[in-house]
């Protein structure tokens, strides 16, 4: 069964949707790397420690923050 969501305001389908649908599994389905992204979910930024129990339903809205390494200041 498809999960259409809101990642960062776009439309999104997950076909089919990843068993279960919690954080852990959606996050890599939706081609994140979960060590590098900070999720929002329905308004709520969620720790890593929960993705695993957090649940992700149809229609529900993701923000997606990618953490991105940066050079060094002269």
């Amino acid at each position: 069964m498809p999960l259409t969501l809101s990642v960062n305001g776009e439309p999104q389908l997950l076909e089919p949707s990843p068993d279960p649908a919690c954080l852990s599994t959606v996050i890599p389905a939706l081609g994140h790397n979960p060590a590098l992204v900070v999720v929002e979910l329905n308004g709520v930024i969620i720790p890593k420690s929960r993705w695993p129990t957090e649940p992700v339903a149809e229609g529900d809205t993701l923000e997606i923050v990618t953490i991105v390494g940066g050079g060094s200041y002269s």
